[in-house]
């Protein structure tokens, strides 16, 4: 019996045991859920935070780039209307804004195109308006007599989407709220111009595109204008930004031929000139009558750069046919027919094909229309003439019989149709390559001056030193007419340049 109860005592301690050892892995357990709930709930409390960190995020990024983006539309609506072929140029809709062509915009005589919405009143000269022109006495105090504040007799003019037939879109416009446009000093840039050792000079800088810098001598180029907008968004956000610009004009090479064809001797054109098409001329004698402009001497029906040309286009050779002897009379000018001859000096922008390249580029930069093709639109034909600067960036289809005017620069082949006209200057310049229908006489006919030249190989890149091989072949319609008028009236209008671009801290 003792046994059996010391038996019972000893199971009875080992339940005593166990339920106490239960009892604390309890406590533990609880413990343990507690710092897995507070450690879920700092987890979670992280996301949120991090979740409404990004979205702020998101939110000022956004507000930041619609800000600028505010601001850029402003300049480049200014730096469009400082050209003179936009319809909504400054010339055009606030005639007497600008000063005259040959007087500068002072530095300290700014003048300002505002963007208003709802009635707002906008007076950027003002310090105590809602949106000041501070930043001008900062940049142009020093340079205007210690002035803050821009003249309160400032020039101002609406902005395009304050106008017909902007200003009844369902949509706001960019909402930028002014651009100021001034012109530039030494002083006003802090930049020492004429090396005295000091950004002293008051007087106005001009762009020398040539060597790419400034100077205070009005002869070497246009004057540099500077441009400055403010942008605010409804939730606050402002941005200025500011481009240094001046006008670019693109300077053409005189036409010495009714058709000029650049090539080498190592890479001879081959011409093919139409058999069965007895209308077809080349003609240098100058003709027509454009915005008064009268004719003047004549030039060579076909211009070369070297004998080897001169003999291609004469006779053939390279897979060309030359001009058949009985149409060879066609092809007069101002040397006895057929006139096709070896250009005495050739123009320095023809004399390699990396020149006639960045006379190209600068073409492109001043298009009023730059498009892919194969086709043009009928909206680039102008019910009367009105001359324009169109870039094919490939190759062109010429059909149809309606007239375009202006520049035509093609980068690829140019192929037209008998009854295509074009009064102007047609350059196909890059692939080299023209193909006409000389099986259909026509009625169309090319008035001003042709260039034809190969400056890239398939690839695109420029070639060098020698031009490619040309081609022209299959012509149809009534030729080619030289018009030192239609030349003239077609040269492209001036680009405005970007010259430095930045935004200013506020």
């Amino acid at each position: 019996m003792k046994g059996q109860a010391n038996g019972f005592r000893q199971i009875e301690m080992r339940l005593r045991r166990t339920t106490r050892k239960r009892r604390q892995e309890a406590g533990i357990a609880l413990l343990i859920a507690i710092f897995i709930l507070l450690l879920i709930g700092v987890v979670a409390i992280a996301l949120v935070v991090s979740s409404g960190t990004e979205s702020a995020l998101a939110g000022n990024y956004r507000s930041s780039t619609n800000v600028y983006y505010a601001a850029v539309a402003g300049l480049e609506e200014v730096r469009a209307r400082l050209r003179s072929n936009n319809p909504n140029s400054f010339n055009n809709t606030a005639p007497g804004f600008l000063p005259p062509p040959a007087t500068p915009l002072g530095d300290c005589a700014p003048v300002y195109v505002i963007n208003s919405r709802g009635g707002e009143a906008i007076t950027p000269w003002d310090l105590g308006s809602g949106y000041p022109d501070t930043q001008f006495g900062q940049e142009h105090g020093a340079a205007c007599g210690g002035a803050i504040a821009p003249p309160s007799s400032s020039p101002a003019t609406s902005s395009v989407w304050n106008r017909s037939p902007l200003n009844v879109l369902p949509f706001p416009g960019p909402l930028y709220k002014w651009v100021r446009l001034n012109g530039v000093s030494e002083k006003s840039l802090n930049l020492d111009v004429d090396a005295d050792g000091q950004a002293d000079s008051i007087t106005p800088l001009y762009y020398n595109s040539a060597g790419n810098s400034y100077s205070n001598d009005s002869a070497v180029g246009p004057q540099a204008l500077e441009l400055t907008a403010l942008a605010v968004l409804p939730n606050g956000s402002q941005k200025l930004m500011q481009y240094l610009v001046a006008p670019i004009s693109v300077s053409l090479p005189p036409f010495l031929a009714a058709l000029t064809i650049g090539g080498s001797s190592a890479n001879s054109v081959a011409f093919s000139a139409p058999t069965s098409n007895a209308n077809y001329s080349i003609k240098g004698g100058d003709q027509d009558s454009v915005n008064g402009c009268a004719p003047g001497l004549p030039v060579h029906a076909v211009g070369v750069f070297n004998a080897a040309d001169q003999a291609n286009v004469t006779a053939g050779g390279n897979g060309g046919t030359g001009i058949p002897a009985a149409d060879r009379p066609n092809y007069t000018g101002s040397s006895g027919a057929p006139d096709v001859n070896v250009i005495a000096t050739v123009p320095a922008s023809l004399q390699s094909p990396a020149q006639l390249e960045a006379l190209v580029q600068s073409i492109m930069q001043s298009a009023d229309v730059v498009l892919p093709g194969p086709n043009l639109p009928p909206s680039v034909y102008s019910p009367s003439p009105d001359p324009m600067t169109i870039v094919v960036n490939g190759d062109l289809d010429l059909t149809g019989h309606q007239t375009g005017y202006g520049l035509l620069l093609v980068r690829g082949n140019l192929n037209y149709g008998p009854d295509a006209s074009w009064d102007g200057i047609v350059m196909v310049v890059g692939k080299g390559t023209v193909t006409g229908s000389e099986s259909e006489s026509g009625s169309g006919e090319f008035d001003g001056a042709f260039l034809l030249a190969k400056t890239l190989d398939g690839s695109g890149h420029t070639l060098s030193p020698n031009f490619g091989r040309a081609t022209m072949k299959n012509m149809g319609g009534n030729g080619i007419r030289y018009s030192s008028c239609w030349t003239q009236a077609s040269q492209p209008l001036a680009s405005v340049k970007i010259l430095s671009f930045h935004e200013i801290s506020q």
